[in-house]
């Protein structure tokens, strides 16, 4: 990039980089390191022609599910814990298959998101795709934090 005098880094978050959720611990902590690193690089890059930007999916269709089932088998021996109940309700989120959440969207509308934040000559910050990244935005600047904290132990 220094080279040809130009580039461009985008960062993909999540919604969970934007507001914590329970029991997403691990997950949680990578994405706020992710949001942290990219405003830190933006901040650094500001006097370059380099331009940094973050996508912040939120709900999208992927087998991120089916793909985490092996490692909670593997590392979280939840019927061993002291919160084995709350781990069993949530147990059907993991291994049921019952169609879409509500607000997911596809793939492909992360894919339109980033295509802008490429395309454009001055691109944002960043870029949020589905319902849930506009709200918890939101919901982070506008709300205390106990009032923030009631909102998302509603799940």
């Amino acid at each position: 990039m220094r080279a040809q005098g130009f580039g461009r880094i985008v960062n993909c978050s999540s919604v969970l980089g934007l507001v914590p959720m329970r029991w997403r611990g691990a997950y949680v902590a990578t994405k706020f390191a992710m949001e942290g690193l990219t405003d830190v690089l933006r901040l650094e890059m500001a006097d370059t022609p380099v331009r940094v930007v973050l996508i912040e999916p939120g709900p999208v269709t992927s087998k991120i599910r089916a793909n985490s089932i092996p490692h909670f088998e593997r590392w979280i021996d939840w019927k061993a814990s002291a919160r084995a109940e709350e781990y069993r309700g949530l147990l059907h989120r993991l291994y049921d298959a019952k169609g879409p959440d509500r607000f997911e969207l596809p793939a492909s509308a992360v894919t339109a998101k980033l295509l802008r934040a490429l395309e454009s000559a001055n691109p944002a910050p960043r870029y949020f795709v589905t319902t849930p990244t506009y709200l918890m935005n939101a919901a982070r600047r506008l709300l205390p934090g106990r009032a923030l904290d009631r909102l998302l132990r509603m799940g």
